[in-house]
């Protein structure tokens, strides 16, 4: 038996429909067809907004989400930084609860996929029972190359566990948190054990992560202090942190840059530049509500646009954003980039995002076969999301 889907407009992944046609699915979610309303007969179930497939989530943190409103937002990000290094030390039933809680409100929102940032285990039950997919960035941090090799060993540990609770369609992987906490000799283990892999890596979030490489000070030496670390640890290359820590990969990974924030125009050259001469796939991930709680700073996505790059979405963690809710990232773009056409944005959270986590053979489009997700996302003025849209799933 099928469902026949019609709404005010219907996007499929990359694009627009004609008005007037109407989505065909298996009662599982199974896509079967679109076909025009004369066409598909009758049972046709008419709602109101844009129908498309499941919204994908490229960044986030869940086993943070105990941290809602436990930081203040705009501390700037060495201080919040120091606020999430000090403050994960929760009840662990409260823990299990908020990570629950944050699970449930993503699904309800549309989210049909996560790149989820871990660096413990505390995520695998919720996620175990969970109809959204995961891809488990297993998150590693060494300052020090005479730490590398014990810090691969442990979130290696890590890793195993999420590979022996998390069959497919979720995913594993163990990736660098960022170019201020992997050493040269720890992003050179990582590259070799992540050949042809989805990674990710937060990407210059703040200036002091280029005034790091360029002269080895800046206020990211704060955050060293915490881990008993008194000076930089990392080589001064004179350059900017991408140019400095992008060459350590040549091993044909897939990469989200998440956040980018601070990106300049030549580093986005340089890095698609970089690329292209060594078989990568570059995607950067916008964050904006993140941005914006944590430094009240957008990232330059003009700029992104201009030099083509592959623009996903992500929500970050309860401990820098007010919700998790793709249509609000979506709409805090909007208003702050009104030129941007809703179908680019949404083939961001859609197609792209698929792409990028490694599951557009199944999310992101409503191909015959595909099952993924049917959302209808309401309350649209305009052509453009409003205040009060939001997402909610149909199949």
């Amino acid at each position: 038996m099928y469902r026949k889907f019609k709404a005010d407009q219907l996007f499929d992944g990359s694009k627009f429909l004609d008005e007037g046609m109407v989505l065909i699915a298996n009662e599982d979610g199974t896509i079967e067809n679109i076909q025009s309303a004369s066409e598909a007969g009758e049972g046709i179930e008419e709602v109101k907004g844009i129908i498309t497939p499941g919204l994908v989530n490229c960044h986030c943190h869940l086993e943070l989400s105990h941290l809602k409103n436990v930081i203040p937002p705009h501390t700037g990000l060495i201080e919040f930084l120091c606020s999430v290094v000090t403050k994960r030390d929760f009840d662990p039933d409260q823990k299990m609860e908020a990570i629950a809680n944050a699970e449930k409100e993503m699904d309800q929102n549309g989210i049909v996929a996560v790149g989820d940032i871990c660096n413990t285990t505390d995520a695998i039950d919720a996620k175990r029972k969970s109809r959204i997919y995961w891809n488990s960035f297993i998150e590693v941090l060494s300052f020090t190359d005479a730490n590398a090799e014990n810090a691969m060993q442990h979130y290696g540990n890590v890793l195993q566990q999420h590979k022996e609770e998390l069959e497919w369609p979720n995913q594993n992987v163990l990736t660098p948190h960022a170019p201020y906490s992997i050493s040269p000799k720890t992003f050179d283990l990582l590259n070799n054990a992540t050949a042809e892999k989805i990674i990710s890596i937060h990407n210059q979030e703040n200036p002091a992560e280029d005034e790091l490489y360029k002269t080895g000070g800046g206020d990211l030496l704060k955050l060293f202090a915490i881990f008993g670390v008194n000076k930089s640890p990392f080589p001064v290359t004179g350059k900017s942190s991408i140019k400095s820590y992008l060459p350590h990969f040549t091993k044909n990974q897939s990469i989200l840059l998440v956040h980018n924030t601070c990106m300049s125009a030549e580093d986005i050259s340089f890095a698609n530049q970089y690329d292209a001469d060594h078989d990568l796939d570059l995607s950067y991930c916008l964050c904006i509500n993140a941005n914006l709680y944590i430094e009240n700073k957008v990232p330059p996505i003009m700029e992104f646009r201009k030099q083509n790059c592959n623009l996903v979405l992500g929500t970050d963690s309860y401990s820098s954003n007010w919700q998790l809710d793709i249509c609000k990232e979506i709409f805090s773009v909007q208003e702050h980039f009104a030129d941007i056409p809703l179908s680019e944005m949404l083939t961001w959270a859609t197609s792209n995002g698929a792409a990028a986590l490694g599951y557009d053979d199944v999310l992101g489009s409503f191909g015959r076969g595909m099952k993924p997700g049917i959302i209808v996302i309401g309350n649209i003025e305009n052509g453009r999301l409003s205040a009060t849209s939001r997402a909610s799933r149909l199949l």
